[in-house]
């Protein structure tokens, strides 16, 4: 502790900016463990519902409660969709979300319900990924940082033997300690957030293939119900 009180100007504000970066990064671990975790429970539970053959307005009454599952959401922005197209096709004005669908599809309105379930589930692999980027960012820039204070405490060093005109353990120790402790603190902030990092991204990939094999589920049933 006493090094890091001692260490110069440019050795702190190297610090302390891996510091935040450190920091940062463990906010975003521990929200992004809790989040995914959501949407496991979340997505278990819908695709429970999904594949019990119920009909399309009570899957989207229980899906729209599971707003942690991308398959839910997935699926809720289909069924919206799908009943403004038989809306607009039977100028019905009180047709609703909830209400059952029996009127068969083209296949021009099969096609535009395909574009929505991709559009929707590009938009849920986006909204998972949000945050992960910020600890690739750090993985890859902090280890420069504690390099950049690397060089600084050496650079210190050889500065104090110039000033004194001979090496001695006084004067080279506190450039020596500087720069220990910024490549320690650049791995510090740099390991977790690269594992971390690969980790979730590995989780989300996995994730969007559950999405994709949803919606070719998603995509069956609806041309068994309503398909012409």
């Amino acid at each position: 502790m006493d090094m890091i009180l001692d260490a110069g100007f440019t050795a702190k504000l190297v610090l302390l900016l891996l510091l935040m970066f450190s920091i940062t990064s463990w906010a975003i671990i521990l929200s992004k463990f809790m989040e995914l975790s959501a949407v496991k429970k979340d997505t278990e539970k819908f695709l429970e519902i999904f594949y019990r053959k119920g009909t399309l307005s009570n899957i989207y009454a229980s899906g729209k409660l599971l707003k942690n599952s991308p398959s839910a959401m997935v699926f809720v922005s289909a069924y919206k969709d799908l009943v403004e197209i038989v809306r607009t096709r039977s100028r019905s004005e009180k047709m609703e979300p909830g209400d059952a669908i029996e009127e068969s599809l083209s296949p021009q309105e099969f096609n535009e319900i395909q574009r929505v379930i991709q559009n929707a589930a590009s938009r849920e692999i986006s909204r998972l990924e949000r945050t992960i980027s910020f600890l690739a960012t750090t993985g890859s820039t902090a280890p420069f940082i504690g390099l950049f204070g690397t060089v600084w405490g050496v650079m210190d060093s050889f500065r104090a033997i110039g000033i004194k005109g001979a090496a001695s353990l006084g004067s080279v120790a506190p450039g020596i300690s500087e720069a220990l402790i910024a490549t320690a603190a650049g791995l510090f902030a740099a390991v977790p957030a690269v594992v971390a990092f690969n980790f979730f991204n590995s989780k989300i990939r996995r994730i969007g293939a559950g999405i994709e094999e949803f919606s070719l589920d998603f995509l069956n049933l609806l041309e068994r119900k309503l398909g012409k």
